[in-house]
């Protein structure tokens, strides 16, 4: 999922597949220097007895997570705060013209203890949550938002950077200063910059209620994870799954205080993993409508802050002079307006709804088939095209688990593929602590043993962990600070019983490797100024890197590596590695649609005009599927409105359509190094240069086309996607 975490609580970008976050918002970078040391009226004692007051002893910075406590938080960043605004004084009062180096490049050095406490209290909140992290979200979000629209709005500061950047041609920078210098300009006028000092105290009260609302928003959403999750009293109910799920399950409500009973975690999307193996179906109608219906009621009841979210942001868009929030957030990405997106997600709506209703003949010709009097409903649609996939590829998916061992497609699949790309290894450092006993620690080596990063691979679901997967920093990497990036995959897969290996799906293998793609993307980049470096990209590029790299989940020569039985140790028979390889792209229309169907309403939402008054949140998605056509009942979107992190938590606001965009680029250029010869370090040094090393130190496009020779088309995608036949 390129989630930010929001600087100058957005200073660590976060990268995900299902991303609430990823890559969205980027304020001012207040990455600064890890070198200095507390100036001012900082310099205290509390910086013998607070570890996140001075920079971390260990390799790269890493966080001393054994030293870390909760009451560490709140001081460092109040004390990050006064430190940055310091330096931006300084800046401000410097009587010198204004210059890159003594107005630019002094706000990428300026906030380091600032970035450094955000980082780590946000990737923490993120992946290992608890009460007294939730409350100290609250307080410090207001002041967050305040504290970066007293640098967004100081109007004397924006007067060195317009300087600067009217004259920028007088300046002779380099061109990586000068898409520097051009980034900073941009952020300041979309922050408010421009504005009249009226206007800057209406914006300060919307940035400040935006922030605690979409706090709110996201703190339900982990609490509903919680709340909702199914107990079922009776084992019989669970026929269809494993031992070692209905194990875990008992496992889990014993957790809970549910002992002797068994509880159904419910995931982030609408959707339900488990829904394709129980029989029972007034079961799965359970546990898909406890999904479904999350935030629709009670104390959690989202949808007041879904209503008042999208109104707040469409005012902001129009105080700022753009006639919604879509295209506020598009300026500057490579689909530059509304228009483009909602034309790329149109243009293939008939093709995927057609699809998506041959799949629904088939599975209600299914159901009509072993006896089933009633059309199918989305609790139905998983389980019927599990047997409907069965029959037509013979394939079992519990069969398949047993071939996909956690700790073996981490090492003979993940590393072993980016080995072979890109001459990297991954070596174990459990001398470093971690915030997790699950979280398993690494050094990235280069292929001449420079070390190149430190990796916290946090893969397994528990409670405290918001839902989805993603990628962020807890340090960034910069040429301009000397520092070496430390980056954190974070997914949430089901743990196997206590003593049992971990069998994985092939959708997470494949998003193991998706969140490796953004993790190298922060890992492998060789920026000099940390505002463009890593991921640190359009929210419409962003997800290339990640995409491209699922690709080789599925590649023969990675499948031959990996995929060996967790008993007996026998590689994955031919005849069910093809089975496995064909039935790929099976239910795709569904897949397909739902997400589309997610990607439209976000858009939707985005395109009211300040003046709109609050909606009705059903009725609003339901007549913004229907103009679409993409109103199938059987086929929810992947998010409602109450649970939809992306877009309504802010991340990914007006920007969830940023992965079908980003999956043309992935399939185009996976396509392209399939047919120069496929895993090959030729290639994948090809593709580290252009693309993965170079961050947002040029335009997307341009390290596209230095890479790929061309502009990409949507070929690839199509027969990726399996609505085009492969001509080879």
């Amino acid at each position: 999922m390129r989630k930010s975490l929001l600087a100058v609580a957005v200073v660590a970008i976060a990268a995900c597949s299902e991303p609430p976050q990823t890559g969205s918002e980027k304020s001012l970078q207040t990455s600064g220097t890890e070198k200095a040391q507390p100036t001012g009226s900082s310099a205290t004692a509390d910086t013998q007895d607070n570890p996140l007051l001075r920079p971390s002893s260990l390799q790269y910075q890493a966080p001393d997570f054994s030293q870390i406590e909760d009451a560490h938080f709140e001081p460092a960043f109040e004390q990050g705060m006064r430190e940055h605004l310091e330096e931006i004084q300084a800046i401000v009062n410097n009587p010198e013209p204004a210059s890159f180096n003594n107005t630019i490049v002094a706000m990428e050095e300026a906030g380091s203890l600032l970035t450094r406490v955000s980082r780590v209290f946000f990737n923490l909140v993120g992946s290992d949550s608890n009460e007294a992290r939730r409350a100290l979200q609250s307080k410090m979000a207001p002041k967050l938002a305040a504290h970066s629209d007293s640098i967004y709005l100081n109007g004397d500061l924006f007067a060195r950077v317009e300087a600067l950047y009217n004259q920028r041609v007088e300046e002779e920078l380099d061109a990586e200063s000068e898409r520097l210098l051009e980034e900073y300009y941009d952020k300041f006028v979309k922050a408010g910059a421009k504005l009249s000092e009226e206007q800057k105290v209406t914006l300060r009260a919307l940035n400040e209620e935006h922030s605690k609302l979409t706090t709110e928003f996201s703190q339900n959403l982990l609490k509903l994870s919680k709340a909702i999750a199914v107990v079922v009293d009776d084992k019989a109910e669970l026929d269809g799954l494993s031992e070692n799920e209905v194990k875990a399950a008992a496992e889990a409500a014993a957790d809970a205080g549910h002992e002797g009973k068994y509880l159904i975690s419910i995931t982030n999307t609408t959707r339900q993993p488990v829904l394709t193996s129980l029989t029972n179906r007034a079961l799965r109608q359970r546990i898909w409508e406890a999904s479904a219906n999350r935030g629709t009621s009670g104390e959690l009841d989202n949808r007041p802050l879904v209503k008042r979210l999208v109104q707040i942001r469409a005012q902001k868009a129009g105080l700022l002079g753009y006639d919604n929030w879509a295209e506020y957030q598009l300026t500057g990405t490579m689909a530059e307006n509304s228009k483009n997106v909602m034309s790329m997600l149109n243009s293939m709506v008939p093709a995927v709804v057609k699809n998506t209703k041959a799949e629904q003949a088939d599975i209600q010709a299914m159901i009509e088939r072993e006896g089933g009097d009633f059309d199918v409903q989305p609790w139905d649609w998983a389980y019927y095209a599990e047997k409907v996939r069965q029959e037509k590829y013979d394939l079992d998916e519990s069969e398949v688990r047993e071939y996909f061992e956690f700790n073996r497609v981490l090492n003979d699949g993940l590393f072993y593929t980016m080995n072979r790309l890109y001459g990297i290894t991954f070596k174990p450092r459990n001398d470093l602590p971690v915030y997790h006993p699950d979280v398993q620690a690494f050094e990235l080596f280069d292929h001449d043993g420079e070390s190149l990063a430190i990796f916290y691979a946090d893969y397994f679901a528990r409670d405290g962990k918001r839902g989805g997967a993603w990628m962020s920093s807890f340090v960034g990497q910069s040429g301009l600070l000397e520092q070496k990036p430390v980056v954190v995959n974070v997914m949430n897969i089901p743990k196997g019983p206590e003593g049992e290996p971990t069998l994985v799906s092939f959708d997470h293998v494949t998003t193991m490797f998706h969140e490796l793609g953004h993790g190298l993307h922060g890992m492998l980049s060789k920026v000099h100024y940390p505002s463009l470096a890593g991921t640190n990209v359009s929210r419409d590029f962003v997800e290339f890197p990640s995409t491209f790299e699922e690709d080789w989940a599925s590649h023969p020569e990675v499948l031959a590596n990996y995929a060996y039985h967790y008993k007996t140790g026998e590689a994955i028979p031919e005849e069910l590695l093809e089975k496995v390889l064909k039935a790929k792209n099976f239910n795709m229309g569904f897949d397909t649609l739902e997400y589309m169907s997610a990607a439209l309403l976000d858009m939707e939402w985005h395109s009211l005009p300040a003046d709109a008054p609050q909606q009705d949140v059903e009725k609003f998605e339901a007549q913004a599927l229907a103009k679409h056509g993409v109103d199938l009942a059987a086929v929810p979107p992947r998010y409602k409105s109450t649970y939809f992190s992306h877009s309504i938590g802010g991340g990914y606001s007006a920007g969830y359509y940023a992965y079908m965009w980003s999956e043309i680029l992935a399939a185009d250029a996976f396509a392209y190094l399939r047919d120069r010869g496929g895993l090959t370090r030729k290639n994948g040094d090809l593709y580290r240069k252009h693309i993965l090393e170079v961050g947002n130190s040029r335009a997307p496009m341009e390290s596209y086309v230095k890479f790929r020779g061309k502009e990409p088309t949507t070929d690839a995608i199509l027969i990726r996607r399996g609505l085009k036949p492969d001509s080879e």
